[in-house]
């Protein structure tokens, strides 16, 4: 039953929307064929069939013509100019009915009065009744055959239901256009919403490459460094610090593989291994230890730190990662750092502290930035500066979502 009724349903709506299309191309098409229409009509009406409506037969016919064209030719201009097509048409209507004519053509005022309802203001209204009611206050009045509100009210509910019915198809239009309006402003806000995504994946992996890049490199270059020096002197260490030297190298391109794996545009979803953790802090110095940066590890291994969502600990990962990488590349030979990680039911706190200056180069602060706006995401805080005694520090401190930051 349902497909019966939809089928023909949406065929009849294809061909009004087909209809309305060429209608909007063409408009002079359909407002010649209307007013050809009504014109014979009335000009038939004309040749004798309105003397059997009309108070006066004796009107001259030159005259009955006159008011038929005066009635349906203006017709055409209803759409662009309604106002000023009923005015034309009421005065004719004035006439007809003060001679005795009474032409039927009169009920024409209709196809005006239904777009003044559909596209002007409802104050015209108003103006529109004033043009209507005089011809048939002025008919009722000369020729009282009948009670004068027999023919005066009947046809101001006639006109009236026409008034009506252009309002509600002028309702139903603007609905439908606020609806499409609507439509389209959710797919601006959606498109918006998607490059806004996109940047902030962009940042995201542009942090993450930062990370991975810079730390690796400048433990590889620590590590070729330190390799150097030892070939000369003990070549066991030297085949150590190049084996080390390969083993970041695959962690780093195991890395950029997973981040980079996420850009693709193919449907299969990209293969993610697992972020770093808390766990992973002592794989990560071990690796900083190798490339010849003495670290020393403090941490009271409290289980709340443990708890801490995975992006969270991935914000203490890499900062430490960032800040034990800027040791490397600035603070000089004889540096040494310390990482102290500590934990409460309120927060978690890391420190990195060096004996070494590490702030970064005017226009290099990059690193900064990064480490500052992955403790932002997390309302955490995150300080750097020299040290009283000489020496630079990093403070993290990441409050525990349920409690107040």
């Amino acid at each position: 039953m349902t497909t019966e009724t939809t089928g023909p349903s949406r065929y009849a709506q294809r061909l009004l929307a087909r209809v309305r299309a060429f209608d909007a191309r063409r408009p002079w098409v359909w407002d010649t064929a209307v007013t050809a229409t009504w014109t014979v009509a009335v000009l038939v009406d004309a040749a004798g069939g309105w003397r059997t409506t009309a108070r006066d037969p004796s009107v001259p016919v030159w005259l009955v013509v006159t008011l038929s064209l005066a009635l349906a030719v203006p017709l055409y201009w209803r759409r662009r100019h309604p106002m000023a097509v009923l005015a034309v048409m009421a005065g004719a209507t004035l006439v007809s009915d003060g001679s005795g004519a009474f032409l039927q053509a009169a009920y024409l005022q209709m196809l005006p009065l239904f777009h003044i309802a559909l596209s002007r203001p409802p104050r015209a209204l108003l103006w529109s009744l004033a043009l209507i009611l005089p011809p048939l206050v002025t008919g009722a009045v000369r020729f009282p055959t009948e009670s004068w509100d027999q023919r005066v009210v009947p046809t101001l509910w006639a006109y009236a239901l026409v008034a009506l019915l252009g309002i509600a198809v002028r309702s139903r239009k603007d609905y439908t256009a606020g609806l499409v309006d609507r439509a389209r402003r959710l797919e601006i806000e959606r498109d918006q919403e998607v490059r806004l995504a996109a940047a902030a994946e962009r940042t995201r992996i542009a942090r993450e490459m930062h990370d991975i890049i810079g730390h690796n490199l400048s433990v590889i270059t620590g590590l070729a460094d330190g390799g150097r020096y030892a070939a000369a002197k003990s070549p066991e260490r030297a085949a150590q610090a190049l084996d080390a030297i390969g083993t970041t190298s695959r962690e780093a391109l195991a890395e950029l593989r997973r981040l980079l794996g996420v850009l693709r545009d193919d449907e299969q979803e990209a293969v993610r291994d697992p972020q770093p953790t808390l766990a992973d802090l002592d794989t990560l110095i071990t690796g900083v230890r190798k490339a010849g940066l003495p670290v020393r590890f403090e941490t009271d291994d409290a289980p709340t730190a443990r708890q801490l969502p995975p992006g969270a600990q991935l914000t203490i990962y890499r900062v430490v990662q960032e800040a034990l990488t800027n040791t490397l590349k600035h603070a000089g030979a004889g540096a040494a750092a310390r990482v102290v990680l500590t934990s409460t039911r309120e927060e978690v706190r890391a420190e990195i502290m060096n004996t070494g200056e590490v702030a970064p180069a005017p226009g290099q602060g990059q690193g900064l930035t990064g480490m500052r706006e992955r403790a932002a995401l997390y309302d955490g805080t995150l300080e750097c500066g020299p040290l009283p005694t000489g020496g630079w520090a990093v403070r993290l401190r990441l409050p525990r979502e349920d409690s107040p930051s």
